[in-house]
């Protein structure tokens, strides 16, 4: 009951802190968002990562955040900040899951996500680590896996590593494609085109070790 008072706490007092620092009022509007971050310098690193860490978790999609970072930031900056925000969301939706509210997650999981239980049982990092790649960070993502028999630590490294590869396309593709203004850059279309074969190519290879894992856990 303690454990569960304090994260409540510690999530109030940080979605309080985003309101009052303005960054709740600013999401909408993402170009005057982009703008108040920079000027900030340090303090704007602080502030998204606030902003990425406390709201992704309950609603906002994690990709506003990815995409935006590049136009924002150097690639490499971008991408530490958004492997750091994931992460930082990610384990805010998973201890809400574990620690705080359980039960009402667990009635909400869509039957999809079932199908992972045995696998996560069986080759939790390796489960973990698949369902990052291809599912990135859904809030729901977030919560099964708080409700799950992962254990926390499998749940961070596995989603760590998972998360690498398309964070770090993302945030080196954003630079090169879009600039600051949010306007295309002249080589964008070879650009995109190559990311998108990428994407599929790491697509189709997530697919396939998924449906190997799935079927090690059936019964024989």
């Amino acid at each position: 009951m303690r454990t569960k008072l304090i994260l409540v706490v510690l999530v109030a007092a940080l979605l309080l802190l985003a309101h009052r620092a303005g960054i709740l009022s600013q999401v909408s509007d993402p170009k005057s968002l982009a703008q108040s971050l920079v000027a900030a310098g340090a303090w704007g690193y602080a502030a998204f990562l606030l902003a990425y860490a406390v709201l992704q978790p309950f609603g906002v999609p994690g990709t506003v955040f990815v995409v935006a970072a590049p136009l924002i930031w150097p690639w490499p900056v971008a991408f530490a900040l958004s492997m750091a925000g994931t992460m930082a969301a990610s384990v805010i939706g998973f201890s809400f899951a574990r620690f705080i509210a359980r039960d009402w997650v667990s009635a909400r999981i869509p039957q999809r996500f079932r199908k992972y239980e045995a696998a996560l049982e069986r080759n939790g990092f390796a489960t973990v680590l698949l369902l990052r790649m291809v599912l990135w960070m859904p809030q729901v993502l977030h919560f099964f896996l708080g409700i799950s028999r992962v254990r926390f630590w499998t749940h961070f490294w596995g989603s760590l590593l998972g998360y690498v590869p398309p964070l770090l396309f993302v945030s080196y593709l954003g630079a090169e494609i879009i600039d600051l203004d949010g306007q295309l850059k002249p080589r964008a279309w070879p650009l995109m085109g190559a990311f998108l074969v990428g994407s599929l190519l790491l697509l189709a290879v997530a697919r396939y070790a998924e449906r190997r894992l799935t079927r090690s856990t059936l019964p024989r």
